[in-house]
């Protein structure tokens, strides 16, 4: 592992624990194949780290969200594809077409296109159609289904290998949620009668444990992966988490009583105060909204409340409880004792925002 003694601040990436993640996934649906969702530097924790990690891991494809994403796995040497989720612009699909990857297919003018270009580069290319059942973000609607299925015959550079859709509201809106699988079913009869479709998607992190598609074949694995589940199931509990974020005291102080701490003194001393600067602010990904929020790091068995506004490259706790404390002591950001759920609460967001916010600043160092 990466020697750590002169980072400032850095994230611990296990391996072995991602692994055991998609192990457990496989152990409850084991009729489904994966994709494994890497895009936003895999959430955070390295899009090449990951995908080296996951490319001999049977995975049928590497979810991102641009072409320059792909290019980075590909770059890495993986044989995994991957695969571009959302619309690409007119110039990206000549990338596309040229390296093999796989895209969504949202529209009969990209069908076109993407048809043109097969017949260009005389290759077959691969594409699964997207269906909007109620997200609203891409997709063909499913009334027009079947006017590109008919279409779709035509095209002769096409292959269509697989149709899918995103659940928009599965942890909040169950009812909605079946709504949005049944619409997805019929889509699926409807291209079924004139085409194989060797993957069908639809779940993906907040569906995995708790809704059933039957005709799908396959899951799309984003937090689920990294150790955190969106909806409540008895599975949670196996899940690891697999990053953990440290950073390190770089400067140590008393202040005196009524001083203030950080940008406008939102947070004024009540009384002499011991201060440890640690060297981490929102220039690395911890949020600004975290300033006076309660937040608190992890410190030599203690916890450390932070103290005013998170700068752009430090932030300030309180030690004055501790009586062993100096610089160049590790301090937990986000991990075991700092876990996604409670800086999501703290910040009002969403986990995926906490951890894909963690810059490129930031090393990542691979276990596992």
């Amino acid at each position: 592992m990466q020697d750590t003694s002169l980072y400032r601040a850095w994230a611990e990436v296990d391996t072995a624990a991602m692994r055991h993640n998609l192990a457990l996934v496989r152990r409850v649906l084991p009729s489904h194949k994966q994709m494994a969702i890497i895009k936003a530097e895999a959430y955070g924790h390295g899009i090449t780290g990951v995908a080296k990690a996951l490319d001999n891991e049977e995975i049928e494809f590497f979810g991102v969200a641009t072409p320059s994403e792909a290019q980075k796995v590909s770059d890495a040497g993986c044989s995994t594809c991957p695969f571009i989720l959302g619309p690409c612009f007119p110039a990206e699909r000549e990338m596309i077409v040229q390296n093999g990857w796989r895209a969504a297919l949202s529209s009969i003018e990209e069908a076109e296109h993407f048809n043109s270009l097969g017949r260009l580069y005389g290759k077959k290319v691969n594409l699964h159609i997207s269906v909007d059942t109620g997200m609203g973000r891409a997709g063909l609607l499913p009334g027009n289904v079947p006017i590109l299925a008919d279409k779709l015959a035509s095209y002769d550079h096409l292959n269509i290998e697989g149709v899918f859709s995103h659940l928009s509201a599965a942890a909040d809106d169950i009812s909605f949620t079946h709504r949005q699988i049944r619409s997805y079913e019929q889509s699926v009869a409807v291209l079924r009668e004139r085409m194989d479709l060797p993957y069908r998607h639809l779940c993906s992190s907040s569906g995995v444990f708790n809704y059933n598609a039957p005709s799908t074949n396959m899951v799309r694995l984003g937090r689920i992966l990294y150790g955190y589940s969106p909806m409540p199931s008895p599975h949670n509990r196996e899940l690891q988490p697999t990053l953990t974020l440290y950073s390190r005291v770089t400067l140590l102080r008393t202040l005196p009583d009524n001083h203030g701490v950080s940008y406008n003194h939102t947070y004024v001393t009540t009384g002499p105060t011991k201060v440890a600067t640690i060297g981490i602010g929102f220039g690395d990904g911890y949020l600004h909204y975290l300033s006076n929020t309660g937040a608190r790091v992890y410190l030599n068995g203690s916890y450390c409340p932070v103290l005013g506004r998170v700068t752009m490259d430090q932030i300030m706790v309180d030690v004055s409880h501790m009586d062993k404390v100096q610089p160049g002591d590790i301090a937990e950001i986000l991990g075991p004792n700092v876990p996604w759920e409670e800086l999501t609460a703290r910040a009002k967001t969403i986990p995926s925002n906490v951890i894909t916010s963690i810059t490129g600043r930031v090393p990542r160092v691979y276990k596992g």
